[in-house]
């Protein structure tokens, strides 16, 4: 008998073996580059189904691996032959308190469903640049929102955390209890539990002056090295990003947008529309063909960036740089723009610093980051090879070598040394926490340390 029969049963029977009907929809995250076959897939449905699916699992001699929407499916390649995968979608209880301003999110709750239900009550949540990404998943890994600037990490907004441990043990960690498993909650990337459900601050955000500009890519020199110019000197509350994007023809883009090579910027403002307007006045200056800025709620700012929302096979991968300077924009642009033969999707340049720079007054295993900006080369494959992409993503990070921090961003490098993604102090404690909670090595944690 295969050993994942011992689960058959759990999770109201929603558990999918190799051979079911339902296994291979079961088994398939959103990034489809990734084709994996666990040993079997469960669906739990509160705490109580995925302490079952945990104990039966290691009885059975399998690991676990929670999986909430699967955009960071990749580090799990290779790794789930003899696991369950442990899909969280079914857990979407969310709560958003409007008095303490804050929200408690189960496992399977998407940052568009805390958006919509916070902003109903004058809120914001510091969402991921896709609606479609789950709070706990990216929570875990950091988390670099619209409002990162002025606000930081939202794993510094984690306020308590419910998982259930590797024996099957129920915790609720919070400042008073169980500080350690809190502490690894925030920015730890997971290893030591599955998540339940995250409790968190949000923000007294109703709108913000946010929108787009879009040159041409063969102004991409010109641009880029103008907006690097400007972030030195940018406010906090003013997040940014740079794209150099070779836009497919789809339905889910603007048609002013589908077919073309552009280089764009895309920006929120937190404050009034006339503030919003000083702070870009010199992006604008550089004459963009189209420019949507206008004072925008803050649900819709969750749209702003124009992420792909169905299932897409991609590949991602990133460095932090420590500044742009015009030698570095010459080098991106070299590698990804007009003459490259690049045939990434886009190049993207998130701007850090401000509250990011600054270690957060909530200690946590991530509490700030090392880098300037974030780079990240996001590719399909048009037809050359997953290779290919992959080759043409590290010739245009290689490019930005030397300025390139010893720090990476773990939840947007899937290649990057897991060491990378925290100081050394927290690396080992991180260490620590893993083996205390789970000893035996059950849980299969994307990004997060290993045990050996």
């Amino acid at each position: 008998m295969h050993h994942a029969e011992a689960l058959r049963g759990l999770a109201g029977g929603a558990v999918h073996l190799p051979g079911d009907p339902l296994y291979d929809e079961a088994r398939m995250p959103w990034n489809l580059q990734v084709d994996e076959r666990p040993a079997a897939v469960a669906y739990p449905a509160d705490p109580q189904e995925v302490a079952l699916v945990v104990k039966a699992a290691a009885a059975a001699g399998l690991r676990v691996a929670p999986q909430g929407t699967g955009h960071g499916a990749p580090p799990l390649a290779g790794r789930l032959g003899d696991a369950v995968l442990l899909r969280t979608s079914a857990m979407t209880g969310l709560r958003v308190d409007a008095a303490t301003r804050t929200a408690r999110a189960d496992a399977g709750v998407l940052w568009g469903d805390v958006v919509s239900r916070a902003g109903k009550v004058g809120l914001a949540g510091m969402h991921m640049s896709s609606p479609g990404v789950g709070v706990v998943g990216s929570s875990l890994g950091g988390g670099v929102s619209w409002y990162a600037r002025q606000h930081g990490l939202q794993c510094s907004a984690i306020t308590a955390v419910e998982l259930v441990l590797a024996d099957g043990t129920f915790v609720r960690a919070t400042e008073a209890h169980d500080t350690d498993l809190l502490w690894a909650a925030r920015g730890g990337s997971g290893g030591f539990g599955v998540v339940t459900s995250l409790e968190f601050d949000l923000l007294p955000v109703r709108t913000a002056y946010a929108g787009m500009l879009a040159w041409d890519w063969t102004h991409a020199r010109r641009v880029l090295t103008a907006w690097g110019e400007w972030t030195a000197d940018a406010p906090e509350s003013v997040t940014s990003v740079a794209r150099i994007f070779q836009v497919p023809e789809s339905e889910w883009l603007p048609a002013q947008l589908s077919g073309r090579k552009l280089v764009m910027i895309d920006a929120v403002a937190l404050g009034d529309a006339d503030a919003g307007a000083r702070s870009i006045a010199a992006l604008r200056a550089l004459k963009p063909e189209i420019d949507t800025f206008t004072q925008m709620s803050a649900p819709d700012i969750a749209h702003l960036q124009l992420d792909p929302q169905e299932p897409t096979a991609v590949y991602a991968n990133s460095v932090l740089v420590n500044g742009l300077p015009a030698d570095a924009v010459d080098a991106l642009v070299d590698a990804a723009g007009p003459g490259s033969g690049s045939d990434l999707l886009f190049v993207e340049l998130r701007q850090l610093g401000g509250a990011l720079a600054r270690p957060s007054r909530r200690a946590g295993a991530m509490d700030h980051l090392d880098g300037s900006f974030l780079v990240l080369g996001v590719g399909l494959d048009v037809g050359t090879g997953w290779s290919a992409v992959r080759a043409d993503a590290l010739r245009i990070l290689d490019s930005l070598a030397p300025w390139t921090s010893s720090a990476a961003y773990l939840s947007m490098a899937y290649e990057a040394a897991a060491r990378r993604g925290w100081s050394a102090e927290s690396y080992d404690r991180l260490l620590r926490i893993r083996r205390a909670a789970d000893p035996q090595g059950v849980f299969v944690g994307p990004q997060a340390p290993q045990n050996d």
